[in-house]
């Protein structure tokens, strides 16, 4: 997948080398990543995957940078990652204010990424209106379903002038229904806004449908098992016949048998690997 950065030198959007985490100290210590070294171009879609606990997570809130890498660097733009500042993040929970409208948690967002106290209504309409969420402003969060307060909590990530949108396991608590709409429409979403995207899951049918690129990680310390392009259509094609077509269901076979390897292999193959 070609770049912007790879045309004009500029560093990528995400640069990862042999960085490694390891939590606690001593006896205690946890060796929970690495190494890992990836090099994510502008605009990708890259979805990791793996089995629980083996590291996807970490690694995200490593590139949101909520979390300093034990070992080797970490680079968004080529500078150290800031929260708030070079990442929109979106968790498995939405997170939101209760006590403020629906309208009220986007403003606050706004608020925070420093738009202009007289451009952030025709803003906030223009993020609800991109998730599906126009005329909800004045509802309060108790009042809106699961899956609607998800879509406020992206549109607050994409709130902010930043290069990069996480999404920790977003749809994990939806139905299924709910789940397949919310990942059209982040297809859409992300497709519109541009920016580069890095989505966690354990699903190989959802990372099949969204990414550009997926990363399938080993079990604890999580190492990339499995590193490949995404070939489908990601415009033009109607979901249902993108889910059933023949391609979809070899690439959802694919990741679905790496993960599951993935997630019983044992250090000496790592190692060899």
């Amino acid at each position: 997948m070609s770049s912007t950065s790879e045309h004009t030198g500029a560093p990528p959007a995400i640069g990862i080398g042999d960085v490694t985490h390891v939590y606690g100290e001593g006896r205690e210590a946890v060796t929970a990543l690495g190494p890992v070294s990836l090099t994510v171009p502008d605009g990708e879609f890259l979805v990791l995957v793996g089995a629980s606990g083996c590291g996807k997570s970490t690694l995200l809130r490593l590139i949101a940078g909520f979390d300093t890498p034990t070992a080797g660097s970490l680079r968004v733009a080529g500078d150290t990652p800031t929260p708030g500042l070079t990442s929109g993040v979106v968790f498995q929970q939405p997170r939101l204010f209760p006590w403020r409208t629906v309208a009220g948690n986007v403003d606050l967002a706004l608020k925070y990424a420093g738009v202009p106290r007289a451009d952030r209504t025709d803003r906030r309409d223009e993020l609800l209106e991109r998730v599906g969420l126009e005329g909800t402003g004045a509802r309060r969060i108790w009042e809106i379903s699961g899956g609607q307060q998800q879509r406020v909590a992206i549109a607050r990530a994409l709130a902010g002038n930043t290069p990069l949108l996480l999404l920790d396991e977003p749809f994990a608590a939806l139905d299924a229904l709910t789940r397949e709409r919310l990942q059209e429409d982040l297809r859409k979403v992300s497709a519109e806004s541009g920016r580069t995207s890095v989505f966690v899951t354990h699903s190989a049918d959802e990372a099949a449908f969204l990414a550009s690129r997926i990363v399938v990680l080993t079990h604890r310390p999580g190492r990339v098992a499995l590193d490949i392009p995404v070939d489908l259509p990601r415009n033009g094609v109607d979901p249902d016949e993108l889910r059933g077509s023949p391609e979809y269901a070899a690439l959802r076979a694919e990741v679905g048998h790496a993960v599951k390897a993935a997630a019983t292999v044992t250090e000496p193959e790592r190692i060899r690997s």
